[in-house]
């Protein structure tokens, strides 16, 4: 917790699934991801998954990924090990996504489904980094996109799971810029995060 941010390895990661319902049938179909350290990209991963069931039409309709872009993907039993294996070691990665506790219940889910233990990661979301450094008379509220467009983001999101990962990596990457000499470590972002 005490390392400085530019030596940190952060995951940023965003999922495409069948609903909301990660332990009721709901499936992840699309995995993107970006690791960044000191500001700089270091890589990316991106699939398809095949789910068990149908996506539901209105899903295509907000996402654009049919039932035919992933037919021949791999399975999440091929995928998350895969993934995991790609974030690094736990004690040195960090997961970052925007409204973290919905990415983050379908990585445990799926874990669960393929039992693989889930590596306790530390996990930041850039929602409640947002709330704690834009106030609310400069955006109307904390979505990806209003967000993004606040911040002019080169990348912009698409319901698709890289360019909203690329995105949410703009974002923090703006927030950590708002917040200056405030967080120069991790244990004080991972503070701001909780709000102390």
């Amino acid at each position: 917790m005490d390392r400085p941010l530019n030596l940190v390895t952060f995951v940023v990661v965003d999922l495409e699934t069948t609903g909301g319902a990660p332990y009721g049938g709901s499936e992840i179909t699309e995995f993107g991801a970006v690791k960044v350290r000191g500001g700089e990209v270091l890589g990316e991963f991106s699939t398809f998954v095949q789910p068990l069931g149908a996506i539901p039409e209105f899903i295509i309709e907000l996402t654009g990924i049919t039932n035919e872009m992933v037919a021949d993907a791999p399975s999440i039993h091929e995928v998350l090990p895969k993934f995991y294996e790609w974030c690094g070691p736990v004690e040195e990665t960090v997961l970052i996504a925007h409204n973290a506790p919905f990415d983050i219940s379908f990585l445990k889910a799926a874990s669960l489904k393929t039992e693989w233990d889930w590596p306790e990661f530390i996990i930041l979301d850039t929602v409640k980094i947002a709330r704690r450094t834009i106030g609310k008379d400069e955006v109307l509220n904390y979505k990806l996109s209003t967000l993004a467009q606040f911040f002019q983001t080169q990348v912009q999101p698409t319901h698709r799971a890289l360019d909203d990962a690329q995105t949410t990596v703009e974002i923090f990457h703006r927030l950590i810029e708002r917040l200056g000499n405030k967080t120069k470590t991790l244990g004080e972002l991972h503070a701001l995060k909780l709000g102390k």
